[in-house]
């Protein structure tokens, strides 16, 4: 027969060891909080949050001068999977300051603003490029909201020794788990093939089998169904540019004195485009003693 203070003294020191390992284990992560009534959120990959953002820094679609073509092929992209129907990933590549990331945050305030019935709520995320590991996390967050969501990423590239792109290859188009249907990731970089050149060149010099290794550099590009080329305005779009934005914002200037400024302003910086553009056009509104 059992003696009772040996059962007893095995009891407590079972009771013990079993405090002992619930106080080392890891804290079960906090539970997904419900997305509010915001329209754009940051993803924080470090704390596993989306982050509302109040205020988007974007400006109306009408002033994006230069880039109807693309504009259009977008804004059908768009509305195609905001009504639930077939839309692909967008890479917006090409030139600086040329309206890539003003033209995604631009449309997704367009089609929230259209009075469409079947259009489902848009929302737009924010993802940093080093995050872009953490899109999986992402993806589970917000796969089964009733919104859908365009993931944003700015200026998208990779360097050499990078392995974060292979992540991303896998949740365009592939993986075992894939991009949820209410979701669309949009990027733009300044490349093409969001690898840099001597990159690619190294790997064709020093692979085994260069055709293959080449191939798994630019497979994530062609993992995008759209590709938007963004390329360098002339003179007269540069004014449109100028004229459009001194318009919205009630700036009072003469055609031939803005033609005159304009054209020594973007000489000074050795460009033309929409970002030298609102740069020189906040240079006035300061003049007239204007907000822009």
């Amino acid at each position: 027969m059992s003696d009772p203070n040996s059962l007893a003294e095995i009891a407590a020191s079972l009771a013990r060891i079993a405090e002992t390992l619930s106080a080392m284990a890891p804290p079960r992560p906090p539970a997904a909080a419900p997305l509010d009534n915001a329209d754009a959120y940051h993803w924080d990959a470090g704390e596993n949050v989306l982050r509302p953002v109040p205020k988007v820094a974007r400006v109306p679609i009408e002033l994006l001068k230069g880039i109807g073509d693309v504009t259009e092929i977008l804004l059908d992209n768009t509305l195609h999977f905001a009504r639930g129907h077939g839309a692909n990933n967008a890479l917006l590549w090409g030139a600086r300051g040329m309206g890539k990331s003003s033209l995604v945050k631009a449309l997704h305030a367009h089609v929230n603003g259209l009075d469409e019935s079947g259009l489902k709520r848009l929302i737009l995320i924010e993802i940093n490029r080093e995050d872009i590991e953490s899109l999986p996390k992402l993806m589970r967050r917000i796969a089964h909201e009733d919104a859908r969501f365009i993931v944003f990423c700015d200026d998208l590239s990779f360097d050499k020794d990078e392995t974060s792109y292979k992540s991303l290859k896998t949740i365009l188009d592939g993986g075992l788990e894939g991009r949820p249907d209410n979701v669309l990731f949009y990027a733009t970089s300044n490349r093409r093939h969001l690898m840099p050149r001597d990159m690619i060149d190294n790997e064709r010099a020093t692979a085994i089998t260069p055709g293959e290794a080449i191939d798994e550099k630019i497979s994530l590009s062609d993992r995008f169904g759209l590709w938007l080329g963004f390329h360098n305005c002339d003179q007269p779009t540069f004014l449109a540019m100028i004229r459009g934005y001194c318009d919205f914002y009630g700036l009072k200037i003469d055609d031939e004195t803005l033609h005159a400024r304009a054209v020594e302003w973007a000489a000074t910086r050795g460009s033309r485009s929409g970002r030298v553009a609102i740069q020189f056009v906040r240079q006035l509104a300061g003049e007239q003693g204007k907000s822009v």
